[in-house]
């Protein structure tokens, strides 16, 4: 999973960004990974796999992991070829969703629209760049569908509606995302890879004193949840620089901080956990001597293609997957009591994964 940090110069991304490179896993231990200077592999927390590690002490423990990719170079004009333009938007095309780091925090340094604190007008400024650079895209598609329905091809009739559809969606200076569409119209704008149809999550970057406050009393943060409200999209209030602080602690020192300053989790832990329910992941898990660890999947998965994101030969081959809960193999203390007791189960291809499923594949190629 890549998702794009972006946002204006000066509103905290780079200390959000180093913030998660130095909480990031070591680079030997994910080969799949290719860490680049401006990528960011950290893993996943999920209590759940600890647990299965002191219960098993394989030779590795192995977590699922998220990418964070620093998307620099937005400036006004972008979707025009100012600053990084192209490369700019071509990198957010790569990510499944937008991280958008917001400034929640007057800085008099800070020279930005009327010299005040004006999250609003920050994040419009990119908005408005990616909704110019998706007409653009909308644009080249449907002119090119009218053409082929002229031509006969009558199966381009949904794909030139649609194009005329998002137009006038665009050309009011909202976001793909808040276009009604039917299942139809959402297939076929997948197919367009355009960028205001990606999720997004707001990031209210406040300053260190204002943490552990009442949100809606800090200044800007509900402005942004105004305008989340407005596109279906979800806000995450997090101080970038305490982020960058505990980055830098070991475990231990890392929880006595976050119980002095009365938080239950890390920002980065909650904007992780906030991804996976805004893409709609769940995690299941397969435990053994050799290793413990956690996989990433979509909702309404089923058993093969879950077994497929271990090895091909597992989809391929499927014969059916041996299954418990975590909450029950945790209550009964090991496998071997579980299936005394009747609650590993024996599902087939039709069955849909659920979140912390401890799973053993069986197949055959």
């Amino acid at each position: 999973m890549k998702l794009g940090v972006v946002g204006l110069p000066n509103v905290g991304k780079s200390t959000l960004f180093n913030a998660i490179t130095k909480a990031g896993a070591e680079a030997a231990n994910y080969p799949f990974c290719t860490i680049e200077p401006n990528t960011g592999v950290v893993a996943v927390p999920d209590e759940r796999l600890n647990e299965l590690s002191e219960m098993y002490h394989p030779k590795k423990t192995t977590p699922a992991v998220i990418e964070f990719v620093d998307i620099a170079g937005l400036v006004k004009g972008a979707s025009h070829g100012e600053g990084l333009g192209n490369k700019f938007l071509s990198h957010i095309r790569e990510c499944e969703a937008i991280v958008h780091v917001v400034r929640c925090f007057e800085d008099p340094d800070i020279i930005r629209h009327a010299d005040s604190l004006n999250p609003q007008h920050d994040i419009e400024t990119i908005n408005l760049e990616l909704i110019a650079a998706d007409r653009e895209t909308v644009a080249k598609r449907a002119e090119r569908a009218v053409k082929m329905l002229k031509s006969g091809e009558k199966r381009f009739a949904d794909e030139a509606a649609l194009g005329e559809k998002l137009l006038a969606h665009l050309d009011n200076l909202q976001p793909a995302r808040t276009c009604p569409m039917t299942d139809k119209e959402r297939e076929i704008a997948r197919e367009w890879f355009l960028l205001t149809t990606k999720p997004v999550i707001y990031a209210c970057n406040i300053k260190e004193d204002d943490l552990g406050k009442d949100e809606d009393s800090i200044p800007g943060v509900t402005d942004v949840k105004a305008i989340a409200a407005g596109e279906n999209a979800k806000v995450l209030v997090i101080s970038a620089k305490i982020e960058e602080d505990i980055a830098q602690m070991d475990d231990e020192e890392k929880n006595m901080f976050l119980e002095e300053m009365g938080i239950g989790k890390s920002g980065l832990d909650r904007l992780i956990a906030e991804c996976y329910d805004l893409l709609g992941l769940i995690s299941f898990l397969t435990a053994g001597a050799d290793e413990c660890r956690a996989w990433t999947i979509r909702k309404g998965t089923k058993a093969p293609q879950a077994a497929g994101k271990i090895h091909s030969d597992f989809e391929r081959g499927f014969i059916r997957a041996e299954i418990v809960s975590f909450n029950d193999l945790k209550a009964n203390g090991s496998m071997t009591a579980c299936k005394e007791k009747g609650l590993v189960r024996s599902e087939g291809k039709d069955y849909v994964m659920q979140d912390g499923d401890v799973t053993l594949f069986r197949f055959n190629v």
